[in-house]
């Protein structure tokens, strides 16, 4: 039977043909699952909140006074001609800089807004392209969920959230590129297949010059559904996937080309002295897989992703077969293929992303959780489709009601244990936020209050929060970007404050 396939034993699809109308009960799951996607959502917005704690450090401080001077257009041929290649990412990095302070501060409610509404929009649409219907607020939970926990359950939330700089590139760029398919789901008839391949070609070109990780990522699974395509997907959608899927690709191969044969590409690729290191010699290769195995030991043992699972398998019990439904678009159900094939290209996709990454960061790669993003969203993904199969393979086997019902319960729990989970070590943070926002907003008025005096220069305490760099930290051998933070106030240079007499 095709996913999806009409089922006359499913005793919600006998209502509906006799022409039931809602039942109490139906109400009550409703009002369920609306008070249950409230956790995450709260848990959300109390993350978004947080964000009027963050302030400039480490890159930043080189990125606000080139955009003061030279606006967004100055800082995107500053990244293509001098740091790294990626215009997308100077784009995007010009856009929130503009608006110094407030911007860095906004940038989290904003990230969190635009991840929790694509994969809501896209767990709604392949609910109905799969010719499923859920009770009102099923989709928006499991995309909660999967939100909050690919957002706050990584070792180093500041660094993958917060982060402005990290996050555009290796948290919000895999969310953008999932996003991409949004519009094959949507099509219908040939003008929608064609803006969906205008969107994946123009998405794909931008992604590749955004985040080499995530174009990896998005190769793979691109790749993955060319080649498997026979294997997933009934012959009538193939041939328009099979096209969508070498388009997108197409565009990531474009962007990428354009980005690593940037000179700004191969000034960074120096810095790192990356060019003695090659990443297919079988030291980095078989260093790379350690690195990688010990990134998946981390991943594997957090034990916040079971939320991700426990969304799927409400989704699973709670999904019915809409009686308008068309011609399936997957093949027979085989949820074991499917999640053996997801998890291929998940542990693929991290490897390579592992191997890219080893040449510059070295064994630090253990350490840079933020690169880890660009791979972990397929993960959580995987998750909620696992718990999904297991769901409704629960409805599929005739249990007893009571068995469904302690099942839903139990992921309920399992979710709001997650939620809770969560909150805790976001609550730690934000107290450090605070602290170092108070302390970066005095300093800031005393620095202001120097230059605006006429000195040429004055004293900078270095304060941190989640591992990121300043100007004279780690024992005050790291100067860099003191010069920044000197241009930044209009100073000619910044000394140490912790040793001003």
């Amino acid at each position: 039977m095709a996913v999806g396939a009409p089922r006359v034993t499913d005793p919600d699809d006998e209502d509906t043909r006799r022409g039931g109308g809602p039942r109490p009960a139906r109400t009550a799951v409703t009002a369920g699952v609306l008070a249950l996607a409230a956790l995450p959502l709260t848990l959300l917005a109390a993350a978004s909140g947080l964000g009027r704690y963050v302030r400039p450090s480490a890159d930043e401080w080189c990125f606000l006074p080139l955009v003061r001077d030279h606006g967004v257009a100055g800082i995107v041929e500053q990244f293509y001609a001098t740091d790294n290649g990626r215009l997308a990412n100077g784009l995007l990095v010009g856009l929130y800089a503009k608006a110094p302070v407030a911007g860095h501060q906004g940038y989290a409610a904003v990230s969190a807004v635009v991840v929790l509404g694509l994969l809501w929009a896209l767990t709604a649409l392949l609910l109905r392209r799969t010719g499923l219907r859920a009770p009102r607020g099923t989709a928006l939970l499991a995309a909660a969920m999967t939100s909050a926990v690919f957002l706050l359950a990584t070792p180093n939330t500041y660094k993958t959230f917060y982060w402005p700089a990290a996050s555009v590139s290796h948290t919000l760029a895999p969310v953008l590129a999932a996003g991409a398919a949004l519009p094959l789901l949507a099509a219908r008839g040939r003008r929608g297949r064609i803006a969906a391949l205008a969107t994946v070609l123009v998405a794909g070109a931008f992604l590749g010059t955004l985040s080499e990780e995530a174009s990896v990522v998005a190769l793979v699974v691109l790749g993955a559904a060319v080649v498997l395509a026979p294997w997933v997907l009934a012959e009538r959608v193939r041939r328009t996937v099979r096209v969508w899927a070498l388009t997108g690709a197409a565009g990531v191969a474009a962007g990428t080309l354009l980005l690593v044969t940037s000179p700004g590409s191969r000034n960074r690729r120096e810095r790192y002295d990356a060019e003695t290191v090659s990443m297919l010699a079988p030291d980095s290769l078989v260093t790379s897989l350690k690195l990688f195995v010990h990134i998946l030991e981390t991943v594997l043992t957090t034990w916040q992703y079971a939320g991700a699972v426990a969304a799927g398998v409400l989704l699973g019990l709670l999904v019915r077969r809409r009686p308008d439904a068309g011609p399936a678009v997957l093949l027979p159900y085989r949820p074991l293929r499917l999640l053996s094939l997801g998890a291929l290209a998940f542990l693929v996709s991290g490897y390579l992303c592992t191997v890219i990454t080893y040449p510059v960061f070295g064994t630090r790669v253990l350490t840079t959780e933020r690169t880890w993003n660009d791979y972990l969203l397929l993960y959580v993904l995987l998750l909620v489709a696992a718990g999904a199969f297991l769901g409704r393979a629960l409805r599929r086997a005739g249990r007893p009601a009571t068995a469904r019902y302690a099942a839903a319960a139990v992921s309920a729990a399992v979710c709001a244990a997650t939620v809770l989970g969560l909150a805790a070590p976001l609550h730690r943070l934000g107290g450090d936020m605070r602290v170092r926002a108070e302390r970066w907003d005095h300093q800031d008025r005393f620095l202001r209050e120097r230059a605006a005096s006429g000195a040429r220069t004055a004293p900078y305490t270095p304060h941190t929060v989640g591992r990121m760099l300043e100007p004279f930290g780690g024992g005050g051998r790291n100067q860099w970007p003191a010069r920044c933070v000197a241009d930044y106030y209009h100073l000619d240079r910044v000394t140490d404050g912790r040793r001003t007499p």
